[in-house]
This record gives C-alpha cells, structure tokens and sequence, in this order.
C-alpha cells in the first residue's frame, strides 16, 4: 500500500476580480451550456498569471496553475513564496475551504487547518464548546475530545478564560486555542498557515516542537511561513510558490537558499522607466526605481563606513492622497531585521497617517540608514506602499533589492575581529571613578 496521504494533480484555480461567485449569469450559462455540450469551460483560457504588483486589463486571474505534488506520510512539508504567490489559496483547497477549478485532490485520513486567526471557531460560543466542536468537525466521538482535553488546554495557556465566548479573546488567545485543538486531536494531516506570527515567540516554539512530536508519531504537517529558519529547521522539504505556479520542490534548505536569492536585482538598483507596462502599480500609485546610494554612489557592496540611502521614485495619480511608504530590511533567513515608515513626527497616530496629502505629480522618497548601524552580512529590501493604517496595500514588493554590508576596517581596528549581532552601533560608553 503506497504511503503517499496527500496527492495534487493538475491542480488550478481561477477568480474573476471583482465579482462574487463565477461572474455574470450570462457567463455562467456559457459555461453550462459548454459543458452539456462535451466541451471545454471557455473561460479557462482566459487569465493572466497572479502577479499583483501589475495591473493589467484581464477580469480573470490565475491564483493557482498546473500544481502537483505529492506528500508521504510522516513528511513536514514547508510551503514558501511571496505575498499573493497563491499559499493560502492552495491549503484553502487542501483544506476543502473551496474547491479548484481544474485538476483534483487526493486526501487519505483527516485533515486539521489553522488558516487564520478564528478559522472554525463559533465566536459566540466558550472557547470550551469550541473545543469540542471542532473535535466534532474531524469526526471525533465526544469521549476521544474528553480525552484530550486537558492536553489542549494546558498546551493553549487560556485556562482561565475557557468559559467565556472566544469573541472576547485577542489575537493571540485566538492562535493559541486553535493551534492546540488543531494539533492534540490527532488528524493524520495538519496545515499551519502563517497565522502563529501572531503568536510570541515562547508559543511559537512550542508550536514547532509540537509539529516536531506530530510528524515523529507518523501524522504529516504542512506548513506555511515567511521565517526561512524555522522552514530549515523543521522541514526536510520544501516547494517555493510563483504568481501561481510551482517554481521548485526538494531539500529544504536548498530550496530555501535559492528563493532568498532569486528575484531581485544585484546592481544596486531596479528601474521600470523604460519598461512603464510591467511597473508596480494600481490606479492610485506607481512605482518608476529604486535605488541604494553609498558615498554618493549606486551601489548592491555599501560600505558600513558611510551612510546608506534608499530612494523610491513614484508617481502618484490622485489628489489629496494620504498614503505611507515603508521599508523592511530582511536577513538570509529572512527575519525582519527593521521595518520603518515616512510618516511625520506628529503627536497622535492619527496626525501621522492622516494629516498628510499628496497632490497627484512624480516623488522620491528617501531613507537614510546610518553609518555603522547595521552588521556585515547581506540584506533584502522590501518596499510597501499602504494607506488606512496599513490596512491596503496598494503596492508590495518582497526582496526587491538585495545588497552586502563591507566593512571598511575603521571599527575592526577596534575589535580586530567581525562584530557579532545583527546591528552594531556606536553607543555612549562613560566610566567615572568613585
């Protein structure tokens, strides 16, 4: 009997934006009347590949297409990509959340997912109840809940708050309790999106020794992350997703080095100036190049003993616009080494987020990363354009650039040796006799 638990095949799925459902009634009478006629839905044809930082003139789009892959039993399997690379519409049909629009899926044994915060849980109901409905959901009897019930609570940390509706739980209660029912009642197949960032970092170790203890008693895990260190250290294999499409599978740890270093620019700079239609953008905002200056030169080898500057050319197309541009600067494994906004110093939030207008016109923003801040090691920008706190990203670019800090000797004739850490600052130091 084959081992495999989980098999895609051909597996694709289409969306029109903008629309509920599968579009208009005389699009959906089309594809009825295609099907009773034997032949193919007509609108499969249609769709560009799910690349969000283009707009283009397509109502369809391919969230998903062509993935296979399989999964043995006792497996981990990390699922990585960037933001709209179509992980979560993946573990969404995994999951039977929704169904694909072509090809098929092949399940042995129960699946348990943690998609997002609150994902199968009643918010008017105790975090109790909810405890054994979920379990009721997998198909467990009331006496095998019973059985695990202190486990989970124990695991969840909410003991005190297990009478009261989940509705009144934060975030992070939330996880907490939906990762543990997930992962104590026993599924033979448990998928973790990226919902346990929201977790501190003491659960979220827990959690990956849990998935540790799951797959080492024969149970499969599939797991979703942007933390590059904990894909390594928990899957042997992994499988990078692409505006869509399976891009590579294999060895973890290969499969990670190379999607941390395919896909952006090695020159210090990345310009759609002579390239407007393939530029980030939507109908509020694009983005024209982005540069990385160091001593006045562009450059992916700052060197630590100068000052670095990031510029980002756009255009903004709408009057009065309050919107925020920001920065994070990712490591190898990438982990978010610093995240920093353009917003003013202004006394309230709201000051900041919403005081500010910019007429529709050509802007460059600049952000200064001081002199001998950061380590010697290499770096990943991404660049966010956003606006209601956040909340809208009209533009998202995931390692854009990539550049490797040099040092240039002054702070080693100090230390005669690399600085150990992630920044390296020069503080105020004083010694006083008393």
């Amino acid at each position: 009997m084959s081992n495999v638990v989980l098999k895609i095949e051909n597996v694709s799925k289409q969306y029109r934006l903008g629309q509920l459902g599968t579009g208009t009634i005389s699009h959906d009478l089309n594809r009825w009347f295609h099907k009773v006629r034997g032949k193919e839905d007509p609108y499969l044809k249609l769709g560009d590949i799910n690349d969000r930082s283009v707009s283009d003139g397509s109502d369809y789009v391919w969230s998903l297409k062509d993935i296979n892959f399989e999964v043995k039993q006792g497996e981990v399997l990390g699922i990585i990509g960037k933001n709209g690379a179509g992980k979560s519409t993946l573990l969404k049909i995994l999951s039977q959340v929704t169904t694909p629009t072509t090809g098929q899926i092949k399940v042995k044994g129960r699946i348990a997912a943690l998609l997002e915060v609150g994902t199968g849980f009643h918010p008017e109901l105790t975090g109790r109840e909810n405890i054994f409905l979920n379990g009721a959901i997998l198909g467990m009897t009331k006496t095998e809940i019973k059985s695990k019930f202190d486990e989970i609570v124990e695991f969840s940390g909410v003991a005190k708050y297990l009478d009261t509706p989940v509705k009144r739980y934060s975030s992070g209660m939330m996880v907490r309790l939906g990762f543990a029912v997930a992962a104590h009642l026993e599924p033979e197949i448990l998928i973790v999106d990226e919902v346990l960032a929201v977790g501190d970092a003491e659960f979220q170790k827990k959690c990956l020794g849990k998935m540790k203890q799951v797959s080492g008693e024969g149970r499969t895990v599939l797991f979703v992350s942007h933390n590059m260190s904990a894909v390594k250290a928990l899957c042997p294999k992994a499988l990078i997703l692409s505006k869509g499409k399976l891009l590579k599978q294999g060895n973890a740890v290969q499969v990670v080095n190379d999607y941390l270093n395919d896909s952006f620019s090695e020159q210090g700079f990345i310009s759609w100036e002579n390239d407007p239609l393939n530029a980030p953008r939507n109908e509020f905002i694009e983005i024209t190049k982005i540069e990385l200056l160091n001593n006045h030169l562009v450059t992916c080898e700052p060197n630590l003993e100068y000052e670095t500057r990031i510029l980002i050319y756009y255009k903004n197309f709408v009057p009065n616009s309050k919107f925020q541009i920001s920065i994070h600067l990712m490591d190898v494994n990438d982990n978010m080494v610093l995240a920093s906004v353009n917003a003013p110093s202004a006394s309230t939030q709201e000051d900041v987020f919403y005081k500010t207008k910019y007429d529709s016109g050509n802007y460059i923003t600049e952000v200064r990363i001081p002199a001998d801040f950061l380590n010697e090691t290499q770096y990943y920008l991404n660049v966010i354009i956003s606006s209601d706190y956040f909340k809208t990203n009209h533009i998202y670019l995931e390692r854009v650039l990539s550049f490797t800090y040099h040092d240039s000797g002054s702070m080693k004739k100090d230390f005669n040796e690399s600085w150990g850490g992630v920044v390296r600052p020069r503080l105020y130091w004083n010694t006083i006799k008393t």
